[in-house]
């Protein structure tokens, strides 16, 4: 069945409607002398390219906590969020496809440490960012960043 342009798997016999919806996940950009904290992923999918500390929520668990508990579990940071920064279709993971809900943070504590899936952290200038990067949202946003970034400093 096609509907409003999407096909959508449909039983002939009884109608019934096979959804294959994204699965949301949450990050965080942390920012600090014009840099930007990414993360070298450790495991596949694009194992040891770049991407910003985001990961898939948990059922039940709220955008916010999925990026403060990423960002934790990632980075070894404590965060505490200062604003949604944007929404981004993730078209391009072979597990899924993905809603990217990103936000803005600033460090409250921890120590930094790669963790979890992450096996490098580095901070980087918008303009020299590391290849490869792991995917398009995270490539999409990185760039909506920089010129957020250079917008407000030409206000």
């Amino acid at each position: 069945m096609r509907e409003h342009g999407v096909m959508r798997p449909t039983c002939p016999a009884c109608g019934f409607i096979a959804y294959r919806n994204p699965a949301p996940a949450c990050g965080v950009l942390l920012q600090r002398g014009g840099q930007v904290l990414l993360a070298r992923r450790g495991h596949e999918p694009r194992k040891d390219a770049w991407g910003i500390p985001a990961g898939f929520m948990e059922y039940g668990e709220h955008p916010e906590t999925t990026a403060v508990r990423e960002a934790l579990e990632e980075t070894g940071l404590r965060i505490r969020l200062t604003g949604l920064f944007g929404v981004y279709a993730g078209r391009d993971d072979p597990r899924t496809r993905a809603v990217l809900i990103l936000y803005h943070g600033k460090i409250v504590g921890g120590r930094l440490e790669a963790g979890d899936d992450a096996s490098e952290l580095g901070w980087f200038a918008l303009d020299r960012l590391p290849r490869p990067m792991a995917f398009r949202a995270h490539r999409e946003a990185l760039r909506d960043l920089r010129r957020d970034n250079q917008r407000k400093a030409k206000a």
